[in-house]
């Protein structure tokens, strides 16, 4: 997969590091452990699906999410951080195939043969196995080798 950079990532999801040009995929880790900023669901999600309030509730179930969003740390857990996380590099890797968000979105958002007719967001929600399957399409579009 492309190396998108851990500062670009930590900008999707709505983090403002102090020292952003020294932000390392090891820093980003660690936030992503402690748990990300529960706004960061529908930064991430406004980006892929604008139209699509589902997709928020696939990552963090509605009643959590709600719960977090009023709680006073508002973080999310890791394991729902590391889901969101999955999902924002995706997003970075998609818009760097396909320049455009809109085909960015479609391609995420539909059905595809080589994936077995699955939704290429929904595989990255559900495991890293799944992500990993969708980046490594996503390289194959990319660099002319999709099988």
């Amino acid at each position: 997969m492309s190396q998108i950079p851990a500062r670009s990532l930590a900008a999707l999801l709505g983090m403002k590091p102090k020292k952003a040009e020294s932000f390392t995929a090891l820093d980003l880790s660690r936030e992503v452990g402690r748990g990300l900023p529960a706004a960061a669901v529908d930064l991430v999600c406004a980006k892929i699906a604008p139209g699509d309030l589902r997709l928020r509730h696939r990552i963090v179930p509605k009643a959590t999410l709600a719960r977090r969003q009023r709680a006073t740390q508002r973080r999310l857990s890791p394991e729902e951080s590391n889901r969101l996380a999955r999902l924002a590099q995706l997003w970075a890797f998609a818009i760097e195939v396909w320049r455009s968000e809109p085909a960015a979105q479609r391609f995420l958002a539909e059905p595809h043969p080589l994936l077995r007719g699955r939704i290429p967001r929904e595989l990255a929600i559900e495991s890293e196995i799944g992500a990993r399957a969708v980046e490594e399409l996503l390289g194959g579009l990319k660099y002319g080798n999709a099988v």
